[in-house]
């Protein structure tokens, strides 16, 4: 089956407890200002709609809401950086430190401590950020790759087949790319580039038994999220019911919206510390292979540009022949 201890993983969000509650307040904050939002535009396009009688109150209501729904998507867009840096690398610096066996402060002291790593390893925002979204594009060259193999195959209904693998393994590789970020938070690396370049080099090389665990962590994490979401849809329709006009269709859409969070702040975490123990047990010993790099910088654009910028950043890169730890 799996490779990832479970109670390990529990163990280790029990001793981050600090970062769960922060990253609970944080998605809990954007679920509460997605509905606030979306019930004020409700509530002004009810009432500019008033104007024009019962039809026009109802559309009003509804372009309101989608609009307030929008003006707070946008915002999130372009938080998503400093959401990354300062909640989610910072978590996954203090996870690092657990797994490596080193002693870690307690309450808001912990948080302080992860954001220092961060900062020491990335800089600024915008660095850590660009090399991410480098990360996940070359993350979803590899899964094209591997998706792509069965389409040769002289099967009946093998293309559905196919998208519905890609699909999978789309939602599947959503947690490795910041497994390759611990990979760089725990080799204290001081060129994120050439840490993030070597780190998928590594993954490549152990893309089997990786994609099979995040491919375990995907089905896990789903069917958590779908429970959640019937759940959550009792609360969601009764805050939709209070809004002007009774906007039914919000009830789903808060649902998903409070899954979302819910896996982001409880889940998302423990996919990342179980794939971190598959991970970093995986490449123990191993170093770069030359042929993985060649592979990789053919495959992918986003992954030669990782070269690019690797080389920028340290005109003396470490030699070929790294080993990992």
């Amino acid at each position: 089956m799996w490779d990832f201890e479970i109670g390990h993983a529990l163990a280790l969000m029990g001793r981050t407890l600090p970062f769960i509650l922060l990253r609970i307040a944080v998605y809990a904050g954007i679920a509460i200002a997605y509905v606030v939002a979306t019930g004020l535009g409700a509530g002004l396009g009810w009432g500019i709609g008033g104007v024009g009688g019962p039809e026009a109150k109802a559309s009003g209501a509804f372009w309101g809401g989608a609009i307030g729904f929008g003006v707070v998507a946008v915002a999130l867009y372009w938080l998503r950086a400093y959401i990354l840096y300062v909640v989610k690398a910072a978590h996954i610096a203090v996870l690092v430190d657990l797994i490596e066996g080193k002693p870690l402060p307690q309450g808001r002291s912990q948080i302080e401590q992860g954001r220092q790593v961060v900062t020491a390893r990335f800089t600024e925002v915008n660095v850590l950020f660009a090399v991410d979204q480098l990360v996940k594009g070359v993350l979803a060259a590899l899964t094209g790759l591997v998706s792509g193999i069965a389409t040769v195959l002289p099967l009946p209904g093998i293309a559905a087949l196919v998208n519905l693998l890609r699909a999978f393994l789309r939602i599947a590789v959503g947690f490795i790319d910041e497994v390759i970020l611990a990979y760089m938070i725990r080799t204290e690396a001081t060129n994120p580039w050439r840490s993030a370049e070597t780190a998928l080099i590594l993954y490549a090389q152990n893309y089997k038994i990786m994609l099979k665990n995040a491919a375990w962590l995907a089905a896990i994490v789903y069917l958590l999220g779908l429970i959640v979401f019937i759940v959550m849809l009792t609360p969601a329709a009764a805050i939709a019911f209070l809004f002007p006009g009774g906007w039914a269709a919000a009830g789903v859409v808060f649902a998903l919206l409070f899954t979302w969070c819910l896996k982001a702040a409880l889940l998302e975490p423990f996919a990342i510390a179980c794939l971190m123990q598959v991970y970093f047990r995986a490449i123990a010993g191993q170093s770069p292979d030359p042929e993985w790099e060649e592979r990789l910088a053919q495959l992918s654009r986003k992954f030669a540009k990782l070269k690019d910028r690797a080389t920028a950043w340290a005109p003396n890169p470490p030699p070929a022949g790294r080993v990992a730890s």
